[in-house]
């Protein structure tokens, strides 16, 4: 009898310290996953700070790395849109529809988050009562970082004429909800930004979903419903920038959850992208002739 309690002792004791490495394993994990959050989002602010230079007249990068052309060639189509640059009057159209555009989405974020009591209630507190810790985590994660876009950009004081979009003639055409658009290249480049930072936050609401044990469901995300982190309400309407930012969400979140990288890959930057030959036929921009 006393060699069964001893020995019944030393199971229990083992499997105590088998579940007590398995918890400080897990907040290693947890913590990693966190700084990877932290590291990604200070590099996605610094992606669309340089999209944003463009009102100094400094060219945005092409995300992805489905850039088209050579750097020489970038340089002959900028001395090309700087010959053909548009009248002053189109100039001062397309300023006049873009302000307006842009004020209002600015004053609708400032609406939306005056309160976060009302994400809380319906996301928070739905993720903190199905256990979802991680899943909370990013959420909450993704909400700061709207937080502080919205606090940047609405301290910016947006110079329309010194951002070569406004003077730059349309170079390229993409079929958006049965019509086509014409753009030029800063506005693609924005295009491909939407889906690229769609795959990076898919990407860690599917890794969060796969930890917390849950079920794959891309569209119960507030970042998929929310689709606006990287827009300031330029260049492009705000419904296709959701669109795009979605595509690549789901995608993203397909290969988080599944820890897999059908759709993306992560570049020697340490950004994670689309595939460039992905990314090229969600966006399907033309050139024009």
């Amino acid at each position: 009898m006393r060699q069964q309690n001893e020995a019944r002792q030393n199971a229990q004791r083992e499997q105590l310290q088998r579940q007590q490495a398995a918890r400080q394993g897990e907040r290693i994990r947890e913590q990693r996953r966190d700084g990877d959050l932290r590291q990604q989002a200070a590099r996605d602010d610094a992606a669309s700070q340089q999209l944003q230079r463009q009102a100094s007249g400094q060219p945005a990068r092409v995300m992805g790395g489905n850039q088209p052309g050579r750097r020489d060639d970038r340089r002959d189509d900028d001395r090309r849109n700087e010959q053909n640059r548009l009248s002053r009057e189109v100039q001062e159209r397309r300023i006049r529809e873009e302000r307006q555009r842009a004020e209002r989405f600015q004053q609708e974020e400032r609406r939306r988050y005056s309160n976060r009591n009302d994400w809380e209630q319906r996301y928070a507190r739905q993720l903190r009562d199905q256990r979802r810790n991680s899943q909370y985590r990013y959420q909450q994660q993704y909400y700061d970082r709207l937080r502080q876009q919205q606090i940047r950009f609405s301290s910016r004081n947006y110079n329309y004429y010194n951002d070569p979009y406004y003077y730059t003639p349309a170079s390229y055409r993409y079929s958006y909800g049965g019509r086509w658009y014409q753009t030029n290249r800063y506005g693609g480049d924005l295009l491909r930004q939407a889906v690229n930072y769609g795959y990076r936050e898919g990407l860690n609401a599917g890794r969060a979903d796969r930890m917390d044990g849950w079920r794959s469901d891309y569209r119960n995300s507030y970042a998929y419903e929310d689709a606006n982190y990287g827009y300031n309400g330029y260049y492009i309407d705000q419904g296709q920038y959701n669109y795009y930012f979605r595509q690549g969400f789901q995608r993203g979140y397909e290969d988080g959850y599944y820890g897999r990288y059908r759709y993306g890959h992560r570049g020697s930057d340490g950004n994670y992208a689309i595939l460039a030959g992905i990314l090229a036929v969600i966006v399907g921009l033309q050139l024009i002739d």
